[in-house]
């Protein structure tokens, strides 16, 4: 939790805990600049992660982690709209 919260982002400065989570449940789609769309996440995996809510919008924050990597995603209802904010080596 520590790793999210240095990230300086306001809204993880409420996270409590973090739950384990198959990957396929946290696997979205994100758009790359190029137009492609990748899955950054092996859906069969667990991962550690949770769910916060962006203050005053409705858009939500997904953090997911493993051993090595750590990465927070911002979407909409359902998960539309993903967007990367940052996904990088942790550990």
């Amino acid at each position: 939790m520590a790793a999210f919260r240095a990230l300086g982002i306001p809204a993880l400065e409420d996270l409590t805990e973090l739950f384990p989570l198959r990957g396929s449940f946290i696997n979205l789609e994100y758009p790359l600049p190029g137009g492609q769309k990748v899955k950054l996440w092996d859906d069969s995996r667990i991962y550690f992660g949770n769910q916060l809510h962006g203050a005053g919008n409705d858009r939500c924050y997904g953090i997911a982690a493993d051993e090595q990597y750590l990465m927070v995603a911002e979407y909409g209802e359902n998960g539309s709209d993903a967007e990367i904010v940052v996904f990088k080596r942790w550990n």
